[in-house]
């Protein structure tokens, strides 16, 4: 692979909450640096809803040498907020590539799933179900939600090639149906399930026999056992918050299974690099809304559901980074022997 590289969480913000409440800016600078040095990336995907703190992250990777995808993620935003969101970012990164970092912009993520005007339902779980729903009107419904998001792609790329004269993506689900002629790059959230398994490496194969170079967002599991078989969903062990989606606990006693997502991660890995992907980024480093809690009931320990690489520690540092408050899972050891072979 070219790009080799992870997700960085700045805040995913929904309804006024934000998955990441402190920002640190000494700690994204000392992150980036174990994601270049440490897990050998040589690429960052830089994700989250605040322009700012986007901005600030992507400066520090820029400091770093690392290539950025300068990914803006919107959640539960009308269109017209969603094209204000990416013209803003937009000039941000483009700032960044003038002067002389390397910048790939992504315009949005899942945007038919995660956010209002494509399909009815007031939550991603509404919607999912509405799409999926009634199995005789779902073609009936994908070619719907597929041309609505046509048609907005097509007026929010120019809004971004107006302000970014780097390479642009979208990070398309892939019912989706994206007109890849108006991006540089052919991009997918590509996750594998045991329903899946059987025929992924093939769909992977025929992504990248096509004309432009293919990368994957969006890939990894949650931390137990059997979340690999339904990695799309392996977050769902999670009870939220009605508005904000805040986790509050897990719905049930899931066992905990490092080696289980490592293994996962190994494997896609391999696969993405045998076939020819062009760029392949983790998702994701650290979720630090989901802290591990070893001790005490096991339904609080919020890290078995989370996709993070990194176990997030509360009220202490780790042991292996002794001023960082996580730990490295097992999957970090697999990703960073990977991308420095």
């Amino acid at each position: 692979m070219r790009a080799k590289g992870i997700c960085y969480d700045t805040g995913f913000l929904r309804n006024g909450g934000s998955s990441r409440e402190h920002f640190d800016p000494d700690l994204v600078k000392k992150e980036l640096t174990i994601i270049r040095d440490d897990l050998h990336c040589n690429a960052v995907h830089i994700t989250g809803g605040d322009p700012d703190r986007m901005e600030l992250a992507a400066r520090c990777a820029a400091a770093l040498g690392l290539e950025i995808w300068f990914s803006p993620y919107p959640l539960e935003l009308t269109t017209g907020q969603i094209l204000g969101l990416l013209a803003e970012c937009a000039e941000r990164a483009e700032r960044l590539r003038t002067q002389g970092a390397e910048v790939v912009f992504v315009t949005g993520a899942e945007l038919s799933v995660m956010n209002r005007g494509f399909l009815e339902g007031d939550s991603t779980e509404e919607r999912i179900g509405r799409l999926l729903g009634e199995p005789d009107r779902r073609p009936e419904r994908v070619a719907a939600v597929g041309a609505r998001l046509d048609a907005f792609l097509r007026e929010a790329v120019a809004v971004v090639r107006e302000r970014f004269q780097g390479k642009v993506t979208y990070s398309a689900i892939q019912f989706e149906g994206v007109d890849w002629d108006l991006f540089d790059f052919t991009t997918f959230d590509l996750i594998r399930s045991a329903e899946t398994a059987d025929r992924f490496r093939a769909a992977v194969r025929s992504l990248v026999a096509q004309s432009k170079p293919v990368a994957i967002t969006g890939f990894g599991t949650a931390t137990w056992r059997g979340a690999g078989d339904v990695a799309p969903r392996s977050m769902e062990i999670l009870h939220t918050d009605d508005i904000t989606g805040a986790p509050l606990r897990l719905n049930g006693e899931y066992e905990r299974d490092e080696a289980g997502q490592a293994a996962y991660l190994s494997e896609l890995l391999e696969i993405f690099d045998s076939e020819g992907v062009d760029s392949a980024f983790v998702f994701l480093f650290a979720l630090y809304n989901l802290p591990h809690r070893p001790d005490g009931d096991p339904c609080d320990d919020l890290d078995r559901a989370s996709l993070g690489v990194v176990k997030v520690l509360e009220d202490r540092h780790g042991d292996t980074y002794s001023d960082l408050p996580w730990e490295p899972k097992a999957a970090f050891t697999v990703i960073a022997d990977h991308y420095r072979s």
